[in-house]
């Protein structure tokens, strides 16, 4: 699923140079920003008391929230593994877009456990922001609140 990452972020940084005006504006931003290398960064948690059909729900409503979710086309996670896409605002001013994709996968430990990836990926420049590592970790703590079951 890591694959179109590149693609994904190339044509978002493209649309905030094409809404930055000036002539050029997405063509430029596009032109860098595949010559720009990413900020990767994960975050691995366990979810227990949630199963991973309802944490997918509750992650999409929470991700739905913060940006744009991002459909790809291509090969479909194994089965029982669920994945939610969304781009999100990071970096000075939550101006540089990051994709964060959260994968949640049933633990084998039992039907009520989940296994959660959050992956944050953005494109870097010369001033180093790690919008795609601190977005992660931003995201991972919003879930593990957000995946609480009551009471628990």
């Amino acid at each position: 699923m890591t694959d179109d990452e590149d693609l994904i972020l190339t044509e978002a940084l493209g649309a905030v140079g094409a809404a930055g005006g000036g002539s050029g504006g997405r063509f430029g931003a596009k032109f860098a920003a595949r010559r720009l290398k990413k900020d990767v960064h994960e975050v691995e948690l366990t979810v227990e008391g949630v199963s991973p059909a309802e944490a997918a729900g509750r992650t999409a409503d929470l991700l739905l929230r913060m940006g744009t979710p991002v459909r790809t086309a291509g090969a479909q996670p194994p089965e029982g593994v669920r994945v939610v896409r969304v781009l999100v605002g990071g970096g000075f001013g939550n101006m540089n877009p990051v994709l964060v994709t959260v994968t949640l996968t049933p633990t084998g430990t039992g039907p009520e456990a989940t296994e959660v990836r959050v992956r944050g990926a953005a494109k870097e420049g010369l001033i180093k922001q790690r919008a795609g590592e601190k977005t992660a970790r931003q995201v991972a703590t919003l879930l593990t609140q957000h995946l609480c079951p009551p009471g628990g």
